[in-house]
């Protein structure tokens, strides 16, 4: 019975982070200097929550979830999903590093190192995959033109990344640190 209780609770508590993931990733906004697509958004901050709290699955559901009704909300030119794609990727390279080290280290020196490898793996994964396959995509599926691919990484994707992990990182500590308290209670109870 309680183990049934803590199953559908899980259920719930992903679905409102996935909500709450949603709503955030529909206020973006585009850094000056930087390409359009771009976007900065703070929709990784619930799917991180659910990661701390009730371990790599829930946050791996809630990037899902939220990439899907985005997906369905927004659509796209082609009905192909690739910048959700892109997006999950992105945020499964930031969330899944902070867990596994704040697992290891879960005081708030080891989340901020966590923010810090998530951040570095964000951005070294995401400019590597933008390379071999996110860019080809946008290319050959949208239409996009001709561009110097390395040029768009190396001067956008890279230092977009590292400021977005950067920008995550400070509201993420923040979070924590009004919310240690009930952070601990729920991975008590989540990750016995």
């Amino acid at each position: 019975m309680v183990n049934q209780k803590l199953k559908l609770r899980s259920f719930v508590t992903i679905a409102m982070l996935s909500s709450i993931s949603f709503v955030l990733m529909l206020i973006n906004f585009p850094l000056p200097g930087f390409p359009v697509f771009l976007q900065i958004d703070f929709s990784d901050v619930p799917a991180l929550i659910a990661t701390i709290t009730m371990g790599p699955v829930a946050g791996i559901l809630v990037e899902l979830f939220k990439n899907i009704l985005d997906w369905i909300f927004s659509g796209t030119p082609t009905g192909i999903p690739v910048g959700h794609m892109a997006n999950f990727a992105t945020g499964l390279l930031f969330i899944l590093p902070v867990y596994y080290i704040y697992k290891k280290f879960p005081t708030i020196k080891g989340l901020s190192f966590g923010l810090v490898v998530g951040t570095v793996i964000m951005s070294l994964g995401m400019s590597l995959l933008n390379y071999v396959a996110f860019l080809p995509m946008y290319t050959s599926l949208l239409g996009w033109g001709t561009f110097d691919m390395k040029e768009t990484i190396v001067l956008g994707i890279l230092p977009f990344n590292l400021i977005k992990g950067i920008i995550l990182m400070v509201i993420v500590i923040l979070l924590f640190r009004t919310m240690k308290v009930w952070i601990d209670n729920q991975r008590a109870q989540y990750l016995l």
